[in-house]
Formats: structure tokens, sequence, C-alpha cells
């Protein structure tokens, strides 16, 4: 039997195939009906997709039956060690970081004891033009769920 496709490995052949067909994720997230940051995401291995989904980003891409079966899988979720190293993931790991403490005070105060919930959650990026050079605007946007009984 042959062994099913590596999250990883559907990961590169989907970015390949995008990047040779000229396609957005933008494009694709449309394609599909869904958002673009998850459909990033899932495409990159971070979240399983429904057959469906699979089915159209596969063809989309020119891709086979092996990405499709891989794209459903349940992910191990996280970023490789080694992609830390990369300036983007590190910059954006060290403002959480930096800002992490303070917006968790800031939750507290606002909402009490509790999270923000990562599951019942929406993102966003968007690009504001400002004099200095454009901003990366990045929303996270998720359910506050208190600790309280």
């Amino acid at each position: 039997m042959t062994p099913i496709l590596s999250k990883s490995d559907a990961a590169d052949l989907v970015v390949a195939a995008r990047i040779r067909r000229g396609l957005t994720w933008a494009q694709l997230a449309e394609e599909i009906g869904a958002p673009v940051v998850w459909t990033t995401a899932a495409l990159l291995g971070q979240h399983p997709m429904s057959k469906h989904q699979a089915e159209l980003a596969a063809k989309l891409l020119g891709l086979d039956e092996t990405v499709v079966e891989s794209l459903q899988l349940q992910p191990s979720r996280g970023t490789d060690p080694a992609r830390m190293a990369d300036p983007t993931i590190y910059r954006l790991t060290e403002a959480l970081s930096v800002y992490g403490p303070a917006l968790k005070e800031l939750i507290h105060e606002e909402f009490g004891d509790g999270i923000m919930s990562a599951i019942n959650f929406n993102v966003d990026v968007a690009r504001r033009p400002h004099p200095d050079g454009d901003r990366v605007v990045i929303t996270l946007d998720g359910k506050f769920l208190d600790y309280r009984w």
C-alpha cells in the first residue's frame, strides 16, 4: 500500500503549483469559498479541508488525488522549528513576545479572567498606505472564553 502524502510534502506541491500557475492565495480562497488566511493555512497543512474544498483546490492547481487525500487529514499544528528562522515569522514571534504580556493584561482588564479563543477565530491581513512606508495590518479576532463556571 502506498503511504499517504505528508501534509508538508503536499504543501510543497501546492506552493510550487500555485507559483507555476500564477495563482494568488486570494484567487484560490475565492474559488473554494473560504477566507484567504484560513485557505492559505489549510493549503500549507495547518487545517483539514473538506473533500469538496480539497478537490477544488487540487483541480485549480493541477494536482492529483494524493494531494486531495493529504489536504483532508488532521494536522499537527504549529511551526516547524526550522521555519522560525524566517525573518517574517521571527518578527511576528518577537512582536507577540514583546506585546503578549501587555495584551494579556488589557484583555483581562476589559473582559475578566479568560482567554481569546484560537478555535472560534478570524484572522485577516491587509496593506495600509503610510507616508513612512506601507503598513502591514494583522487583525486577530477571537471569541473571549471566560474561565469562570
